[in-house]
């Protein structure tokens, strides 16, 4: 008789190996490897692959069934990043640090998809019910009709799924969530897929949404495996600084709409109010112009948000320079310098640098190259820009100006907050708009000069 294989898995990141070791290799943290059992044999003795399946009919696309139809919660920021609004039969995933404010915004979500007409069950593995309850009462929500569970046990959950039907169930979280067939503590890897599983298949079954809560690893990432963000249909992330009042929820993942969309909240005593128009919560606090402050038009998702981004240069006691980064890439800020020393002549060696995205906001896309190096020569040479100018563009090695995309979204967002002139890269799809000075450049040299005589 043939010698099952053993399976061995990482309890951390997920990693599978043949035998066991003290150390994983894929995420280098100790102790973390447990042996997981192998699939069960099937009838007679049988494995699994060698039992033949029944077929399944094909249907065709051009079919009079309809796509099921999307159900919007009158949250429109909630509804802008699921794509439009709630799709039957999904799976969303949220994470988030913890006290971020993930049990206040999905208990909103709740009461506003059960008066939209769904059946909503919440079921809370953190929290007693009359903690929801007392939740509730400050949020305004205690007459919503939304059914309100206390559970852990994913067998029970399940069961009551089965009998209730709801629309729509929330779990808070699925790291509380414990499955008695799966030999592991709650949290670790194998009770998270396990649960997720399950849950994902009843959502898919039944026609049922389902929206799970998960916490976040120190590295930002939702905890256990990578495979539970590909098991479910959209992973949202709901993050923000402690230091700010506004909350930001992120598409990072989503089949039913478009991914990297934001939607915008303010933290405030009765819960989390909408913030219609981001750009100018995100410039409230600008004040008068100053040497290293730009104005970045950027894109997220496909909303154009207007962002602040502020540099400071200083002479550094040090040997060696410091660079710091604040909701930057901090490699793209080291490029950024070479290629204004290469290309420009402007050396950075012995200066501090410093970079921050004002508002707790992060940014990832390219097109702000060419303002953080305008506010770092602004900095530099302790020379303010104009207040009504925003910056935007990407900036290639050889220091030539890159047109992105959006143009045309990013000039209006501006214009509409009252900025009159743009430095843009030369290229690309524009049309001019009346009341808006543009200042194309071709390259990274002419910038500098034209702009501050310099290079």
């Amino acid at each position: 008789m043939a010698k099952p294989t053993l399976n061995f898995k990482c309890q951390a990141c997920g990693a599978t190996y043949s035998k066991w070791s003290g150390r994983c290799e894929a995420c280098g943290e100790w102790n973390t490897i447990v042996e997981e059992k192998p699939l069960a044999a099937g009838p007679k003795g049988k494995t699994i692959g060698a039992v033949r399946g029944r077929a399944i009919p094909l249907t065709d696309l051009s079919s009079k069934e309809a796509p099921p139809p999307r159900t919007a919660a009158g949250l429109d920021e909630f509804d802008r990043v699921l794509g439009g609004g709630l799709v039957p039969a999904s799976a969303v995933l949220v994470g988030g640090d913890p006290g971020i404010g993930k049990s206040t915004l999905l208990l909103q979500a709740a009461a506003a998809f059960a008066n939209a007409g769904l059946k909503v069950l919440y079921i809370s593995g953190e929290e007693a019910s009359a903690q929801v309850r007392l939740r509730a009462q400050r949020l305004g929500l205690a007459e919503a009709p939304v059914k309100l569970a206390t559970e852990t046990n994913l067998r029970d959950i399940l069961t009551t799924l089965e009998e209730e039907q709801p629309d729509l169930a929330i779990v808070d979280s699925i790291q509380t969530m414990w499955a008695d067939n799966v030999e592991s503590a709650p949290g670790s890897v194998s009770q998270v897929r396990a649960a997720a599983h399950e849950l994902t298949t009843f959502a898919k079954r039944h026609g049922s949404a389902v929206m799970m809560v998960g916490h976040v690893t120190k590295d930002g990432q939702i905890a256990g495996p990578r495979v539970v963000e590909h098991m479910v249909d959209t992973v949202l992330y709901f993050e923000g600084e402690r230091g700010h009042q506004f909350r930001i929820l992120r598409s990072v993942k989503n089949r039913f709409g478009p991914a990297d969309e934001i939607g915008v909240f303010e933290m405030t005593g009765g819960g989390l109010a909408q913030v219609p128009n981001p750009s100018a919560l995100f410039l409230s606090e600008r004040g008068a112009p100053s040497p290293g402050s730009v104005v970045f038009a950027g894109i997220e998702g496909t909303r154009p948000v207007l962002v602040e981004l502020q540099a400071l240069v200083a002479p550094s006691p040090h040997s060696q320079p410091r660079r710091s980064v604040v909701g930057w890439d901090g490699s793209r800020l080291a490029m950024i310098l070479a290629v204004l020393e290469s290309r420009c002549g402007i050396p950075f060696a012995g200066l501090d640098v410093y970079l921050n995205v004002a508002g707790g906001m992060r940014v990832g896309e390219p097109a702000a190259d060419l303002a953080v190096a305008a506010a770092l020569l602004s900095a530099r040479e302790d020379s303010a820009l104009p207040a009504e100018t925003v910056v935007f563009g990407e900036i290639s090695l050889s220091g030539a100006l890159r047109p992105v995309g959006q143009t045309e979204n990013r000039l209006k967002e501006a214009h509409k907050l009252g900025f009159s002139a743009a430095i843009l890269p030369d290229g690309g799809k524009k049309t001019g708009m009346k009341g808006m000075a543009l200042s194309p450049m071709s390259d990274l040299t002419g910038f500098v000069g034209n702009v501050f005589g310099a290079g």
